[in-house]
């Protein structure tokens, strides 16, 4: 049924009220917010972690839109110069956005140039909102080392699809802790896991699934550097990675090692998803 014109304008400006005051917004509030464009930040932190690394301007598919939003916010604040803003978060754009995060008073991790919930948000303030939101959660210990509890809930995942328990050798945060990680676990989403045991086919099963749910994984071995057999395994999306985890990141998904050489991928094929992406499946 089709309701006279002055009363759809009733029930228009009474959903208004109910909206606005369920929210704590005024009308105008609310009406700038939904006049806002938004940035999803899944696909600028994956740009974030992939752009830098490719040898080319290619662009990370879904992050254009929002990744212009981000420059045009950091050129107006004198952070990124013009020519930049282009839709390509490479190793410039994160500079600048590291710059921003340390204006805000954030250091170490949180000034990583990775956009996170905060800083993101921060800087859209009256130009953009956020959706798709991502973030690694309270630091936890598991199984005696310290990781987040985004990657606790990855780990839980691939130990129910493999119908096995996976331990740890090494977590995240582990600033300093051993030289031959080259700084890939000072920040989070980060893990090695034992393959003590393992068949070979059981080493390349597990790096499937951990693969499956969103890490970039590799079986390691005595042959590539001064290190036991072991799995190493690499969140995708997850804010707190260090500049050295980010770029294992960028190189896995451009089939590469995850090593200093960059040599070919030798790990199990599997399509590339980050955890939210898993679980949307």
């Amino acid at each position: 049924m089709k309701l006279p014109s002055c009363a759809a304008t009733l029930v228009a400006t009474a959903l208004l009220a109910s909206l606005t005051g369920a929210s704590g917004l005024s009308a105008a509030q609310a009406a700038d917010a939904r006049a806002l464009p938004s940035v999803n930040m899944e696909a600028a932190v994956k740009a974030a972690q992939i752009d830098p690394r490719r040898p080319d301007n290619t662009l990370t598919p879904g992050a254009k839109a929002g990744v212009l939003l981000i420059e045009q916010a950091l050129r107006d604040r004198h952070l990124l110069d013009a020519k930049w803003v282009d839709g390509y978060f490479g190793t410039t754009t994160v500079t600048a956005f590291a710059k921003f995060q340390k204006s805000l008073g954030f250091t170490g991790l949180a000034a990583n140039g990775l956009p996170g919930k905060t800083s993101l948000t921060g800087l859209g303030a009256g130009r953009f909102g956020v959706t798709h939101i991502v973030g690694p959660g309270a630091r936890v210990s598991v199984g005696g080392v310290v990781i987040d509890t985004r990657t606790r809930s990855m780990l839980a995942e691939a130990k129910r699809l493999l119908g096995r328990d996976l331990v740890l050798l090494q977590g995240s945060y582990n600033r300093g802790g051993d030289p031959t990680s080259a700084g890939t676990h000072d920040g989070g989403g980060v893990v090695d896991i034992s393959v003590k045991g393992m068949s070979s086919a059981t080493r390349t099963a597990v790096t499937r699934a951990l693969r499956s749910v969103g890490f970039a994984a590799w079986v390691r071995s005595p042959d590539q550097a001064d290190w036991p057999w072991h799995i190493h395994a690499t969140a995708i999306n997850d804010t707190d990675l260090s500049s050295q985890a980010q770029h294992q990141i960028g190189d896995y998904y451009l089939g590469l090692n995850g090593l200093a050489g960059r040599g070919p991928d030798d790990g199990p094929k599997v399509t590339i998803r980050t955890w939210e992406e898993y679980r949307r499946r």
